[in-house]
């Protein structure tokens, strides 16, 4: 096989980027563990995955100063968005996935965009991370304003669809956050908040769907989930804004109540029903002692926040 020798040249280039990526590294300690015993193998690969927290606790202060910047635009109606190719951009796509049904969020509040669309959840697209055009186009087609905020997500640090989202967002005046498990990348440089968690060499070269995957799994969870404490969607560690939409989410939601209040089962049943199912106002309408249109109209006027509306339903 031949190819042109800007070809070569190309492919060169690049060679040399992945080989100075800490996340590509080849580790020759490693070079035989497909004679190992799997037992061994279970166990080599625990021991990779326990040093990923200590790899995101470099970054604690980093990542609170991003999710502060995060709530704070959120509270005005900005929107939390992810943007990623691969492995990175499934894990952004399941983080906003999974925040409608945990704390009651409108669809698009938080979104996941994957270099490909969609359909790369499941089937990889080719070319497609390499466009920051492409990126640009997404975030175009979602008319980005200056309250959203745009997370960048990228193993690497040099994926040109993620710094492409970032660059282009930062252009538009919206906050930008780089996620990368790389020391002084492209990504993080891009971003007014860059986050570099180095987990180091993979398991297996250039997998970064193992510690690198796992670390911006558990950033990504970390920024939705501060976030939304801090927009008032819980009240303690209760999820009060859960949507109960199946039989064990209502029975979550009957649990949560009767967690934060301590009444009885009756008591939480005409609660929930004065309150069309809705956790947080029930909440309200026995610990302040308000029916449930009142609840409804404290809640509006705290901005959502339990604890200020039960606070006000007190003072009356």
């Amino acid at each position: 096989m031949t190819s042109t020798p800007g070809t070569h040249g190309m492919y060169g280039e690049l060679r040399a980027q992945l080989d100075a990526l800490t996340t590509e590294a080849f580790r020759p300690e490693l070079a035989e563990i497909d004679q190992l015993p799997t037992l061994d193998i279970a166990r080599i690969m625990n021991r990779e995955d326990s040093t990923v927290p200590d790899a995101v606790a470099t970054q604690l202060p980093l990542i609170a100063a991003a999710v502060d910047a995060v709530a704070e635009r959120a509270a005005r109606g900005g929107r939390l968005i992810y943007a990623g190719a691969g492995t990175a951009g499934r894990l952004g796509v399941l983080d906003a996935s999974e925040c409608p049904p945990t704390f009651n969020t409108a669809p698009e509040q938080v979104v996941g965009l994957i270099a490909g669309g969609p359909g790369a959840m499941v089937t990889s697209v080719e070319g497609a991370e390499d466009s920051k055009e492409l990126a640009a186009a997404d975030l175009t087609a979602l008319k980005l304003t200056a309250d959203d905020t745009v997370v960048g997500v990228s193993a690497s640090g040099r994926t040109p669809y993620a710094v492409g989202a970032v660059e282009y967002a930062r252009g538009l005046g919206a906050l930008t956050v780089g996620l990368s498990c790389n020391a002084d990348s492209a990504l993080a440089a891009a971003a007014e908040h860059g986050i570099e968690v180095v987990v180091g060499p993979e398991l297996l070269t250039g997998s970064t769907r193992l510690k690198a995957g796992t670390a911006q799994k558990l950033v990504l969870n970390m920024i939705s989930t501060i976030t939304m404490i801090r927009l008032g969607k819980t009240y303690g560690n209760l999820m009060v804004d859960v949507r109960a939409s199946n039989e064990k989410l209502r029975a979550r939601s009957r649990r949560i109540v009767s967690l934060a209040t301590g009444a009885s089962d009756p008591e939480i049943e005409a609660a929930l029903a004065a309150t069309d199912g809705e956790v947080k106002p029930a909440i309200l309408t026995i610990l302040g002692e308000v029916d449930g249109p009142r609840a409804g109209s404290l809640l509006a006027e705290s901005g959502g926040h339990l604890r200020a509306a039960l606070k006000a339903a007190r003072a009356t």
